[in-house]
C-alpha cells in the first residue's frame, strides 16, 4: 500500500522518454532473460541478495560504449532517464543505483568467459533485427593487437623503489620492524636518478640506480630474517620483489609492474611506438559488415599463427555457424597448414579468382575496427586488474562495438523515416509582375 501510494508522486519513465529512441528500443529487442538464467547460478543464496543481473548487464553496455569509468557510468545514470529505461526500471531514479564498487566485484563474480554472453546477445539481437544477413559470417578477417596495461613505463630505479615501498608498508601492516626503511634515502636517490639522466650524466645517474638496488635486496633479506613463515599475500610480494631485484637486461619473462606482474613487453614493428606493454588480442570480425565476433586477450605474447585455431573456433560459437574463409594478414604464416578444412587466405596471396580478391582487400578492414575498440570503447589502456581484467576488458570492448552499431542503425532508420513522414515545402512560383 505504502508504494502504491509513493508511486502517485513519481515520474514514469514512459512518460519522459520516445518510444522510437535507440536505447528504448534496444531495451525492448535485448532477451534479458538469456541472462538471468546464465548467471544465476553465480549468485549465492544466503545472505543479502546481488544486485539484479539486468541491471549489471544494462551498465556494462552503457559503460564501454560510452566509454565510461565505474564512477562516472553511476554518475550519469542518475541524470539520463534513457540509461534508466534501459537498465529495466519503471520510474525516475534520483539516487545512484548501486555503489561503483560493485561493478568491479560483479566482473569477478561472472567471470570473462561467462561475460562472451554479451557479445552474443549482440549478434543474436542484430539477427533479430535483421540487420545481419544469411551470408554475414561465411567470411571472416582475424588480426591481432596489443592492449595496453595501465602502468607507469618502466624503468629499473622506479621497479627498485616501487618494491621497496610495498615490502615496507607490507612489513609495517604485519607487525616486521625493519633495521632500516630507506623511506627518505630512496626518494632521494630516485629524484637524483631522474635528473642525472635527464641531464645526460648517465654515470651518476647509474650509481643511483645501484643505490635503490641495494636498499632494495636490504630489506628483502631484512623481511626474510624476522619473519621466516610469510603468508601468501607477502610471500607473492617477495617473489616479485626478488625477481625485480635480480633480472638483468637481455632476460626473458622480466617484470615491468609491481602491481601488475602479467604485463609483457610486445614489439609490433610500428614506428611511432616500438614497445608496447600490455597483452596481445586476437580481434575476429565479420568480412562483409564488421560484426565483432570474437574478441580475447592472449597472455605468454603466442605467435598470431598459433591464436588462428582458437579464434576461429570461438567465432563459431558466438555466431552459430561454420565459417568457411578466413583472411588474415602475413603475421599467421603457416596457420593453413594447421587448420587444413578452413579456407585460409594470406596478404599478398596471388593467382586468385576476382571475388576472392575483392574480399582479401577487405582484409584491412579490421584494422580501424581494432582503432574503434581502443578509442571509443577502452581498449587503448586497460584499468582492470589481473589477466582476467585483460580478457574481461577485450570482452566488453568488443560487445559495445556491435551495440554501438545498433544503436546507430536504429537511429538512422528512425531519421530515414522521420523524414519520409515530414511534410515537405513545395515552393510556389513567384508571382509575374504584368
Amino acid at each position: 500500500k505504502k508504494r502504491k501510494q509513493r508511486e502517485m508522486f513519481e515520474t514514469r519513465l514512459e512518460t519522459l522518454c520516445a518510444s522510437n529512441h535507440p536505447l528504448v528500443v534496444l531495451a525492448n529487442e535485448i532477451q534479458w532473460s538469456v541472462f538471468e538464467e546464465a548467471f544465476e547460478a553465480l549468485y549465492a543464496d544466503k545472505g543479502r541478495p546481488g544486485q539484479p543481473t539486468r541491471v549489471m548487464v544494462a551498465l556494462h553496455y552503457l559503460k564501454h560504449t560510452f566509454n565510461e569509468s565505474d564512477e562516472s557510468v553511476v554518475e550519469r545514470f542518475v541524470e539520463n532517464p534513457y540509461w534508466q529505461y534501459f537498465c529495466g526500471f519503471e520510474f525516475f531514479q534520483y539516487r545512484f543505483p548501486i555503489d561503483p564498487s560493485s561493478m568491479s566485484r560483479w566482473r569477478k563474480r561472472i567471470g570473462p568467459d561467462n561475460l562472451k554472453l554479451l557479445l552474443t546477445e549482440t549478434l543474436e539481437t542484430a539477427k533479430r533485427q535483421k540487420q545481419i544477413g544469411r551470408n554475414e559470417f561465411a567470411r571472416v578477417n582475424v588480426d591481432t593487437t596489443v592492449q595496453e596495461k595501465a602502468i607507469a613505463h618502466p624503468t629499473d630505479a622506479r621497479l627498485y623503489q616501487k618494491a621497496r615501498v610495498k615490502l615496507v608498508k607490507a612489513a609495517i601492516e604485519r607487525g616486521i620492524s625493519l633495521r632500516q626503511s630507506y623511506a627518505r634515502k630512496g626518494k632521494a636517490a630516485l629524484t637524483k636518478q631522474g635528473r642525472y639522466a635527464h641531464a645526460q650524466q648517465y654515470r651518476r645517474a647509474r650509481k643511483m640506480t645501484r643505490q635503490l638496488r641495494g636498499y632494495l635486496g636490504r630489506v628483502i633479506r631484512d623481511i626474510e630474517r624476522k619473519h621466516a613463515r610469510p603468508d601468501a599475500e607477502l610471500r607473492e610480494l617477495l617473489n616479485i620483489s626478488k625477481r625485480i631485484y635480480t633480472q638483468q637486461r637481455y632476460d626473458k619473462n622480466k617484470v615491468y609492474s609491481v602491481h601488475a606482474p602479467e604485463v609483457e613487453c610486445i614489439s609490433k614493428g610500428k614506428a611511432h611506438k616500438r614497445y608496447e606493454f600490455g597483452c596481445k588480442v586476437s580481434v575476429t570480425t565479420s568480412s562483409r559488415s564488421n560484426w565483432v565476433l570474437a574478441v580475447d586477450a592472449l597472455h605468454g605474447n603466442p605467435y598470431d599463427g598459433h591464436t588462428l585455431k582458437g579464434a576461429i573456433e570461438e567465432a563459431e560459437a558466438a555466431c552459430g555457424r561454420a565459417i568457411s574463409q578466413v583472411f588474415v594478414d602475413k603475421g599467421y604464416k603457416g596457420a593453413a597448414k594447421k587448420i587444413p578444412h578452413k579456407q585460409i587466405f594470406m596478404s599478398g596471396a596471388r593467382g586468385l579468382p576476382p571475388n576472392l580478391k575483392r574480399f582479401l582487400r577487405r582484409r584491412q578492414a579490421v584494422e580501424p575496427v581494432i582503432g574503434h575498440l581502443k578509442t571509443d570503447h577502452r581498449m587503448h589502456r586497460n584499468q582492470l586488474s589481473g589477466k582476467d581484467g585483460d580478457r574481461i576488458n577485450a570482452i566488453l570492448a568488443g560487445s559495445a562495438f556491435n551495440f554501438l552499431k545498433l544503436y546507430r542503425a536504429i537511429a538512422l532508420f528512425i531519421q530515414f523515416l522521420w523524414k519520409l513522414s515530414s511534410p515537405r515545402l513545395i515552393r510556389e512560383p513567384a508571382p509575374s509582375i504584368a
